[in-house]
């Protein structure tokens, strides 16, 4: 049951709240903004290097080479040093991409 509820939560994250960040903070061009935040989900090819490809009980931060806080800490300094809004809005994207596989790991201690 905890599994399915973080699935949930988890899914719901990477889909759902894009748009409504995209749609506070991006509202003339919100449905533009919403494609370039998903399309930040594309870091989650990191995990093809990964053995096993997916694991339900491995935390993905620190794990996977675009997930390493080292990526996070790029994908910080360009959230503020962007030159573009386009770029902004990746770093946004991948910010919060971190951020939704950061409650992952809490939800692990949860599980039996």
């Amino acid at each position: 049951m905890v599994y399915a509820v973080q699935q949930i939560i988890h899914y719901s994250l990477h889909l759902a709240f894009p748009g409504v960040i995209a749609w506070i903070f991006f509202r003339k061009e919100w449905k533009k903004a919403w494609l370039i935040m998903i399309s930040t989900m594309l870091v989650d090819l990191d995990h093809l290097v990964a053995d096993p490809i997916f694991d339900p009980a491995r935390c993905s931060i620190g794990s996977h080479p675009l997930h390493s806080y080292y990526a996070m800490l790029a994908y910080l300094l360009l959230f503020f040093f962007a030159w573009t809004k386009t770029i902004k809005i990746v770093s946004i994207g991948l910010l919060f991409h971190m951020f939704t596989d950061y409650q992952d790991c809490l939800w692990m201690g949860l599980r039996i």
